[in-house]
């Protein structure tokens, strides 16, 4: 009878643990899970960065080549202004028309690149609105990113001390559990992500929900061994009998 009351205790003791050690996995849970939450926010942040920075690339791309057709320009007014001064130089009428059809070329080339130069002006501007609107969807992203992880890293430091707290009243009930209850407890707690004793209702395992035979539960009013689970390998209890 001793032994039958001194296991009931020990089957006590390891409920009043399991209450502590699920509140303790679900804080770690969440000490895991919260920066992963924020990471997700962190992600779509950084590729608005790398959109932004995309667009800027693109912009100068648009700047450079701006800058070419410019240069191009020039060049074509140097060279029609060129032609232009040598038509009183020129001894024969050949030479006068052909200089004519070469500023004539000239001319037409320099109205193509004037025609460039003025669509780059729109696809600067577009550019340039471009990159200003994802300035601004960036800079929102930023301060989200900013108030969330100020929210995260304070949740977290909460967290934090709750599971400190735990892990103190833990300490403090498994010096009254026996070592082999302990140990046993423990390696299911962890092969079961933190729920390694559940009770009997219904004749049905509180772990796994498979019904249970009359002879476990036999054995289990008997307090003579700690019974399992067939399916989960949880520790069971009745709840009538604590």
């Amino acid at each position: 009878m001793a032994q039958d009351q001194n296991l009931k205790d020990q089957i006590k003791k390891l409920v009043e643990l399991q209450v502590i050690d699920e509140e303790i996995f679900r804080f770690k849970r969440q000490l895991r899970e919260k920066p992963a939450d924020l990471e997700v926010l962190k992600a779509g942040f950084e590729a608005g960065k790398s959109n932004l920075l995309s667009l800027e690339e693109k912009l100068k791309g648009i700047l450079v080549k701006q800058k070419e057709l410019e240069l191009d320009l020039k060049v074509k007014e140097e060279g029609i202004s060129k032609a232009d001064g040598t038509l009183t130089l020129l001894k024969t009428n050949k030479e006068y028309q052909a200089r004519l059809l070469e500023i004539e070329n000239l001319k037409a080339d320099k109205s193509i690149v004037e025609e460039k130069i003025l669509l780059g002006f729109d696809e600067v501007e577009a550019a340039k609105k471009a990159v200003d609107a994802e300035k601004s969807v960036v800079a929102q992203k930023e301060k989200e990113f900013a108030i969330e992880k100020k929210k995260v890293d304070d949740e977290l430091a909460i967290i934090a001390d709750q599971v400190k707290v735990k892990e103190s009243q833990r300490s403090r009930l498994t010096p009254e559990v026996r070592p082999d209850c302990l140990s046993r407890y423990e390696r299911i707690l962890h092969n079961k992500e933190g729920l390694a004793i559940v009770k009997v209702a219904d004749h049905t395992c509180g772990g796994c929900f498979m019904h249970l035979t009359a002879q476990v539960l036999n054995e289990l009013k008997k307090y003579n061994q700690i019974i399992t689970c067939d399916m989960c390998a949880r520790i069971l209890y009745l709840a009538d009998d604590l």
